[in-house]
């Protein structure tokens, strides 16, 4: 896994979304996730849906992701 496969898989499952993943030991990344779909939504509710994206590849070959979401201001 990889920070590039991690960010389209991210875009894929939220086409709105303004995706930025950093780090590349494949294992530990950092993600920064901004779309119009977190609209007053809780942040456990983002996370949700961004992990939903990443379907079985967080249990497998993920490691950590750290996550930042927002909707645009």
């Amino acid at each position: 896994m990889n920070a590039i496969t991690i960010k389209e898989l991210i875009e894929a499952g939220l086409p709105d979304a303004t995706v930025q993943v950093l780090g590349d030991d494949g294992q530990h990344f950092d993600a920064i996730v901004e779309s119009p779909s977190f609209t007053g939504k809780p942040l456990i509710a983002q996370h949700k849906m961004v992990y939903a994206t990443l379907g079985d590849s967080f249990e497998g070959a993920l490691h950590a992701l750290s996550l930042k979401t927002s909707a645009p201001r």
